[in-house]
């Protein structure tokens, strides 16, 4: 594993990890990190499917992990930021294998942004795990129960009192910028989510995603639900694309979750799974 330095094409700084595979790659996987999750929570899994043959890249967005600066009040930086992040990523993973396929692999916001990527043309299909609409109607019942007072009473006053979200002191999400919060907001009161609150822009954005996209949805992911999986996908409307359901007892697991796909203890259960799913991904894709 070697941490590097990435630059965003608006000349951000942003620390990434690259995991090499120990033999010839047989291509590039991005992985686009949840909202508030650093890079260091798939880096288990990272190395492991470098193991597997593939060059592996992780990056923290910016205003969060090791791209975060030392205080993020009035840190400028939005949902469309971090989308440049994502391409810095890709430009990066392209240019050391241009030959070989480059696969996404999302996991929840990391399935949304690539709608809005500008080098698309650069992406041969995307792995999404546990993504889905955020519009909170669509949120799993646990989540819509709260949900209203979060996003009408806790991020607006919080974000106005702090200059940023402070997600740590809340337990809630993490710390993130103004920017990326309230415009996260603006999304998740949409009912047609990025698209509807982005405008036409935003759907010929997406509509111009014609890469194979899987989704896996997790039944006991509590955050997300299969109608929220299938209403995102649907967003890449030219797109190839196909969803998949998985319980834990189809895996013979007690739980997974919204974020257990990536830790150690489902390593020989999940793991082999998710690798499979990406090698399939240049196979044709049944539509959703």
């Amino acid at each position: 594993m070697d941490n590097i330095t990435l630059q965003s094409p608006d000349g951000v700084a942003l620390a990434a990890r690259i995991f090499e595979p120990a033999g010839a790659a047989k291509g590039s996987v991005v992985i686009g990190g949840a909202m508030g999750v650093r890079q260091d929570y798939y880096g288990g899994f990272a190395e492991w499917l470098a193991g597997q043959g593939w060059r592996v890249t992780t990056f923290d967005y910016r205003g969060s992990g090791g791209s975060a600066p030392a205080n993020l009040r009035g840190y400028k930086a939005d949902l469309f930021d971090w989308t440049r992040d994502y391409e810095a990523a890709i430009d990066a993973a392209h240019a050391a294998l241009p030959d070989e396929p480059l696969y996404l692999l999302g996991h929840s916001l990391g399935a949304q942004l690539p709608g809005f990527l500008a080098n698309q043309d650069k992406v041969s299909g995307m792995l999404s795990i546990a993504a889905g609409s955020g519009y909170w109607r669509e949120n799993a019942p646990q989540l819509k129960r709260v949900v209203p007072y979060f996003w009408f009473v806790l991020v607006p006053i919080a974000t106005r009192l702090f200059g940023y979200f402070p997600g740590k002191k809340l337990r809630k999400v993490g710390d993130l910028p103004a920017g990326v919060i309230m415009q996260w907001r603006k999304w998740c009161l949409n009912p047609q989510y990025s698209v509807g609150a982005e405008g036409e822009s935003a759907r010929l954005a997406y509509a111009r995603a014609t890469f194979p996209v899987v989704a896996l949805s997790i039944s006991d992911d509590e955050l997300m639900t299969l109608r929220g999986t299938h209403s995102l996908i649907n967003l890449y409307a030219n797109a190839p694309r196909h969803v998949e359901q998985v319980a834990p007892k189809d895996m013979q697991m007690r739980r997974i979750g919204h974020f257990g796909s990536f830790r150690a203890e489902h390593e020989t259960k999940m793991w082999p799974r998710i690798s499979a799913m990406l090698t399939a991904l240049d196979a044709p894709v049944a539509a959703a």
